[in-house]
């Protein structure tokens, strides 16, 4: 397989794998994420599941649950009451302990709301998200006012990072999330402890979230090369 394909196969597998129909679901960003959100798509229009309540983290599985007629709602809703049975999500990164880094697409903090919302949590990846160390590889981001871009800057430097402000591409000027706030992108040359990190980053003046995911050990759908899946409790 491709690594498209493997991103199909495995967002397919968790779904059947793991959603029913009633479910209040969240619903993740990314280019694996996004198959996730099809294939229910797909499984409603077939009448193979039925009453999904869906949360979705961005504009992306917002725009793609119009799309595929998945009825939309927020955490605030009455029908949610900020509780979800079962969020799936994607992920740049994951090491043997379960922990990711996300946020590559610029949603990690309704990413993180949501999971951390959720009774139950999943995440699909192709093998090449599959790391030893987090942030080493593949930047962590954080979401940060831009009032504290500076001094954040120099916070995160000081705790050994490499900081890189996110620029827009076809936009002149830095990535603006959803919630108006610009994204710092940073790397480590050290392995680091990411669920001290997770914590210590988030009292930083001015950082909104970041991007390491370690509170909850999500069940991880691995697709390979060879067509198998990893299934990873």
């Amino acid at each position: 397989m491709d690594q498209q394909e493997m991103k199909v196969m495995t967002g397919k597998r968790a779904v059947e794998a793991l959603v029913k129909s009633g479910m209040k679901l969240g619903l993740g960003t990314g280019s694996t994420a996004i198959h996730v959100v099809r294939h229910i798509g797909s499984l409603l229009k077939e009448g193979l599941l039925q009453d999904i309540l869906a949360v979705p983290t961005s504009f992306q599985p917002l725009i793609a649950c119009e799309e595929w007629g998945i009825p939309l709602y927020t955490l605030n809703s009455k029908e949610i009451g900020g509780t979800l049975d079962l969020t799936i999500d994607g992920a740049d990164e994951v090491d043997g302990d379960n922990y990711c880094v996300k946020g590559g697409g610029g949603a990690l903090l309704l990413e993180k709301i949501v999971a951390y919302a959720s009774g139950a949590y999943a995440i699909v990846v192709d093998e090449t998200k599959i790391v030893r160390n987090l942030g080493l590889r593949f930047p962590v981001p954080l979401e940060v006012v831009p009032e504290a871009r500076i001094t954040a800057t120099g916070a995160l430097e000081r705790l050994g990072a490499a900081v890189l402000l996110r620029e827009a591409v076809r936009k002149a000027g830095p990535v603006i999330t959803e919630h108006g706030n610009i994204l710092l992108d940073i790397r480590f040359t050290n392995p680091v402890d990411p669920a001290a990190l997770e914590q210590d980053l988030n009292r930083i003046p001015g950082v909104v979230e970041n991007g390491f995911f370690t509170r909850l050990r999500p069940k991880v759908f691995i697709g390979r090369s060879d067509g198998t899946l990893e299934i990873r409790d």
